[in-house]
């Protein structure tokens, strides 16, 4: 029987990347996204349904959720929808914390909440969601985008435990810098006092050799979905296991040490 994957975020980056791969391996895909209208290439494909999503709202989530299972069966949701607000903590607006929030993780739990009933009474189906490198560890610049995925990171691990014993899933994919439109679209948020800061940090994470394709990572995301493991957590993309296993390796406190040092702070 074909099987449906269900994406949030699928009008480029990952979730389109994504949405594609599916497609080419069979896969029923149901493709969702803000302005549905502006996509040029996923409406091209046969099975490829576009809907109009915005994950901030929540009863539209709710009717999206409603029509998509009573038109058939889904198998997976992949929860890609986010953005990157870059600033200091200072220098952004209350709307703007709500919203990165709003957008990252409650767009992610309401999704999730709105699938759990379907995906229980079947007991079968699989969460996976885009984390970041940046819920692993924090960067300067950037602490409510990190908060969000921090919080995907902790929101994942206890509600596998819920969901395990009705044969539900829930994965977490962790890649570092991908070339998508995700830096130039940011928001960035300045302040006269952080300007050398933010500089700095925005020319460290320029896109290098081991920066990640979009298309690189939606294969980890099929890998996610055909491995057969329970596996929480998978980070991807050589600068973001080049990271990781640093932290891990010198601990918490070097490991801020030698970005500060990276800085010149």
């Amino acid at each position: 029987m074909q099987k449906t994957i269900f994406i949030t975020g699928a009008s480029s980056g990952i979730g389109k990347a994504t949405a594609k791969l599916f497609s080419a391996k069979g896969w029923n895909v149901i493709a969702t996204m803000r302005k549905p209208e502006n996509e040029t290439e996923l409406n091209t494909l046969d099975n490829v349904t576009l809907l109009r999503l915005d994950v901030t709202n929540l009863k539209q989530i709710k009717e999206v959720a409603e029509k998509v299972l009573k038109n058939g069966d889904v198998d997976v949701v992949f929860n890609n929808a986010g953005y990157a607000m870059m600033g200091a903590l200072e220098a952004t607006t209350d709307e703007q914390l709500v919203h990165q929030m709003e957008t990252n993780f409650f767009g992610v739990v309401r999704v999730t909440k709105a699938f759990i009933p379907y995906f229980r009474e079947r007991k079968s189906g699989l969460f996976i969601t885009t984390g970041s490198s940046a819920g692993l560890a924090g960067f300067p610049v950037g602490s409510m985008y990190d908060a969000s995925k921090w919080a995907i990171e902790g929101w994942s691990e206890s509600l596998s435990f819920e969901l395990a014993q009705f044969g539900i899933g829930i994965k977490t994919i962790e890649p570092g810098l991908v070339a998508t439109e995700i830096g130039s679209k940011s928001p960035i948020a300045r302040h006269p006092e952080y300007e050398d800061l933010l500089n700095a940090f925005l020319s460290a994470i320029t896109y290098n050799e081991q920066t990640s394709s979009p298309e690189q990572i939606a294969e980890v995301v099929y890998e996610a979905v055909h491995d057969g493991t329970k596996k929480l957590r998978y980070v991807c993309g050589e600068d973001a296991k080049t990271m990781y296993a640093q932290r891990l390796a010198v601990g918490d406190e070097a490991f801020r040490a030698g970005i500060m040092q990276m800085l010149g702070m």
